[in-house]
């Protein structure tokens, strides 16, 4: 049994490498910590399940011999999506969940996505569980829960199709990555009346074809070239545990989230005029005047799927999203981030245009990079950006926000750099009106970097 790693208690999840930080018996722990703060909580009950990952069995079992262990009832949904966790604690009486999930990571990764008592735990909440286990003598409760399996694909699927109504059929190309998403995709959107072309929908945790991560553009080639060998009107990609949304139209252009999100606060703002809109520091700087225009008030938080989420239920917001692709519905949803059903509303959404394409690339958009990262070692990123923040001067900018690193924006266009929260690196994202003004903000950026580390080896 590998001894207890600190390490693997993330910001916003567990995630850690089989067999060196992770195995059966430290899900064992976690799930009886788990078990311990549900109780603590007033929650009898854990839905649990798991993604196709190749060491989702064993932990997943593991996971809820801990969870009985720790004294409450397991309800197992078997290999299903993260957002078919998150809609079983909505919708079978019990409000705590975990997803055993590596998500987009490698095929040695694994980790725990959680929901305790309706909130997804992040930060100090995923601390505690470290420390409960390590203060705990691992003795069973007295009265250990019990163990049931459950089928939720039908309840889900049936719901989404309730729900949303294409203005018309359309074709559409579905790139799974060989994500679990693989299981649910094709059944989903021919249910809403699509003719689908599937694309590594076999799900396969060793993920022979390409990484199931759709925000890098190398992830979406397949698509892209299925989308110009085909008569698909549309093409939509998933990660490796079906919570995040990729876009890709007709002629080869990637429609990132942050432009997804503008179609959406349309549409939802249509029914909730003056609410608030979320999306994190990373977005386009398009989006808060999109907002605005369509008569919503924008408001830029901090990257995170449980920050957001937090965000969302304390603001009451009907919309959110990242620029990662994890989109929140609260209007006619509930509030958690689901790839599968923001697909489904996309393409409710462009069934009602002839030419779906032409309304994604008429969207506002900027000369812009995707995500750079910048690799340190541990615990460095998060030391270089307390430096910046102390340090730098950025002549020009209009304004440097700070709620999560640096975002720097000029009047024509911007820069961030900010610490992940799961991997020693320093995430930057630019956008500029035009390639002159990426490559200037990008060169402000280099010079206070090197300042602070000269030996910086810049994406850039």
């Amino acid at each position: 049994m590998l001894p207890l790693s600190q390490t693997i208690f993330k910001a916003y999840d567990i995630r850690g490498v089989i067999g060196s930080t992770l195995d059966a018996g430290v899900a064992r722990q976690i799930g009886q910590a788990f078990g311990r703060a549900a109780l603590a909580k007033g929650e009898r009950t854990v839905v649990i399940g798991r993604d196709g990952r190749l060491s989702g069995p064993e932990l997943t079992a593991a996971l809820a011999a801990g969870l009985q262990a720790g004294g409450v009832d397991v309800i197992d949904l078997g290999v299903v999506a993260t957002p078919m966790v998150y809609f079983g604690t909505n919708v079978l009486g019990a409000a705590s969940g975990i997803m055993v999930t590596g998500s987009h990571n490698p095929p040695d990764y694994n980790g725990f996505k959680m929901v305790l008592a309706g909130e997804a735990i992040h930060g100090a909440t995923i601390g505690a569980l470290y420390h409960d286990i390590v203060a705990h003598d691992g003795a069973p409760s007295a009265t250990p829960g019990a163990y049931r399996t459950h089928d939720i694909r039908a309840a889900y699927l049936e719901r989404i199709l309730a729900d949303v109504k294409l203005a018309r059929p359309i074709k559409i190309a579905v790139d799974c990555g060989n994500g679990v998403a693989g299981a649910f995709a094709g059944d989903l959107y021919r249910g809403m009346g699509c003719e689908v072309i599937e694309l590594f929908c076999e799900v396969d945790g060793t993920f022979p074809n390409h990484h199931p991560d759709p925000a890098h553009p190398e992830n979406l080639q397949d698509l892209i070239r299925c989308l110009q060998q085909s008569d698909a009107e549309i093409g939509i990609a998933f990660d490796g545990d079906g919570d995040r949304l990729g876009v890709v139209t007709k002629d080869g252009q990637i429609i990132y989230p942050d432009r997804q999100m503008m179609l959406f606060a349309a549409d939802v703002l249509a029914r909730h005029p003056g609410q608030q809109i979320l999306y994190d520091v990373k977005c386009t700087r398009h989006l808060a005047p999109w907002i605005s225009a369509h008569g919503g008030v924008p408001l830029m938080w901090k990257t995170g799927h449980s920050l957001v989420k937090a965000k969302l239920r304390e603001t009451g917001a009907p919309l959110g999203g990242e620029m990662s692709g994890h989109i929140f519905f609260k209007d006619r949803w509930y509030g958690f981030d689901d790839g599968l059903y923001a697909g489904a509303r996309l393409l409710e959404l462009l069934t009602r245009v002839a030419d779906p394409s032409a309304l994604l690339n008429a969207l506002p958009q900027s000369d812009s990079t995707p995500e750079l990262h910048l690799h340190l070692k541990e615990g460095e990123s998060v030391a270089l950006i307390d430096s910046l923040r102390a340090n730098a001067s950025f002549p020009g900018a209009d304004r440097i926000i700070d709620i999560d690193g640096l975002r720097v924006e000029y009047p024509d266009g911007f820069g961030l750099a900010r610490s992940s929260n799961t991997t020693p690196v320093v995430v930057m994202r630019f956008e500029a009106e035009t390639p002159e003004a990426l490559r200037r903000i990008q060169a402000e950026f280099r010079r206070v970097i090197v300042a602070a580390k000269p030996d910086a080896e810049l994406p850039f």
